[in-house]
């Protein structure tokens, strides 16, 4: 017998991304959500680096595919090879080097130009628990994400701060724009015509996009 899952073919991989400048942590977001993991002393990346993870959305299986960017930010150039197919972005910066949080522009441009337009995106003011040397404040990150329209959140690899939250907010984002996508596709209204169901179109053709802002603070 084959699993559920299998049987219903709904099982959904996304690939995501992380990009920002070199060492605001992106490395270390990536092992503190997947294997839950810190290293104080972690090298830049070299290669390839992602992981998989699965979540459990409305019944279905939900994997996303976590890609660190191999240290190719050093350069300042990401190949589009590792932008390409992904559903979904963390562009992060260091809340206590203003210099990372300059570079955003730079990173959500290249995003632009290396993916699709219904990419989810989320700002991250990375290393929170630094807020005693903090040089970005919480309103500049939260002001950059609504000009932007990202979500944003502040996390901590160091001490779990919001990793989590980080991560599933935006998985939970792709999984509602394709199920949008599905929703609005020609084969599927298709189908509700035949079945002499009208479809009421609210005039957004489902690209409008629900956007959110997440502070660290929000209770």
């Amino acid at each position: 017998m084959g699993s559920s899952s299998e049987d219903e073919g709904e099982e959904y991989l996304f690939k995501i991304v992380i990009i920002g400048d070199s060492a605001v942590g992106k490395s270390n977001l990536l092992s503190r959500y997947a294997r839950n993991e810190f290293n104080m002393h972690s090298k830049a990346t070299i290669g390839v680096e992602f992981q998989t993870q699965t979540l459990e959305i409305d019944g279905k299986e939900v994997k996303a595919q976590i890609w660190d960017t191999a240290g190719q930010e050093r350069f300042r150039a990401v190949t589009s090879a590792y932008y390409r197919g992904a559903f979904g972005a963390l562009i992060v910066y260091d809340i206590s080097r203003s210099s990372t949080f300059d570079s955003i522009p730079r990173w959500l441009d290249e995003l632009k130009t290396h993916s699709d337009t219904t990419i989810a995106r989320m700002l991250v003011g990375n290393k929170y628990d630094l807020e005693n040397i903090r040089a970005v404040s919480v309103e500049e990150g939260k002001s950059l994400a609504e000009t932007e329209g990202l979500f944003f959140m502040e996390t901590s690899a160091l001490d779990s701060t919001n990793v989590e939250k980080a991560f599933e907010i935006v998985i939970r984002e792709i999984y509602n724009n394709v199920s949008r996508k599905v929703l609005n596709s020609d084969s599927y209204k298709a189908e509700l015509s035949v079945n002499r169901v009208s479809l009421v179109n609210d005039g957004s053709d489902g690209s409008k996009k629900t956007q959110g802002s997440y502070s660290c603070c929000s209770r």
